[in-house]
């Protein structure tokens, strides 16, 4: 950590719930080997989820998870659609604070101090927890799962959801590409025989006079 980007990870419990197909396990073993204690994988058959369908399984199994929870964190947009939709829905649904595409965070005495670049500075938002944030790259230095956090994940059991797809939100009905417009170059000549062509047309474009 440093001290313009801080992430202060020390909550009660630590828990990391995937929605995905089977190979998403590898990811979920990663984060336990960093340290999570509980892993839970919402299982699909590998179709895609829109954001809708995403944050509604999420919703579900954060309800059914005993403990309580002081902060959600969320990837501030999907690498493929960059919707910036499912942490800030989940945050809808469970009627919770929510600050989006922030850069440095720092918990204490039970709230955050959440802060998001601006232009020419930082804007810094003061919440009480529990609450939602949707972090962006270079919010804390990388840290690499250590040999023996590496076996552990290896042995730690993976809770399994099936959460049910429910259709909705954007539907593509088709996709319109523009005409191509045709392009072509003519050559004037070769050394000092295009020029005259050349000033006829500069003439021609009022560029220069006769």
């Amino acid at each position: 950590m440093n001290n313009q980007n801080k992430l202060e990870t020390d909550l009660i419990p630590h828990s990391k719930p995937t929605l995905g197909p089977e190979e998403a396990v590898e990811q979920l073993r990663f984060a336990l080997a960093q340290g999570m204690n509980r892993a839970v994988l919402l299982e699909t058959d590998g179709s895609d989820w829109e954001p809708m369908a995403t944050a509604k399984a999420i919703v579900e199994a954060i309800q059914a998870q005993p403990e309580s929870f002081d902060v959600l964190l969320f990837g501030n947009e999907s690498a493929d659609s960059g919707g910036y939709q499912v942490g800030i829905r989940v945050a809808h649904a469970l009627d919770l604070p929510c600050v989006s595409g922030i850069k440095s965070l720092e918990i204490e005495n039970g709230t955050a101090i959440a802060k998001r670049e601006a232009s020419g500075g930082w804007e810094i938002f003061e919440i009480s927890l529990p609450a939602v944030f949707t972090v962006k790259e270079g919010i804390n230095l990388p840290r690499y799962p250590s040999l023996p956090g590496r076996l552990r994940a290896k042995k730690a059991q993976i809770e399994r959801i099936k959460p049910q797809k429910i259709e909705g939100g954007l539907t593509k009905i088709r996709l319109k590409v523009p005409e191509e417009q045709s392009t072509g170059a003519e050559i004037l000549g070769k050394g000092p025989e295009a020029a005259p062509k050349v000033v006829e047309i500069l003439q021609k474009i009022g560029v220069v006079q006769a």
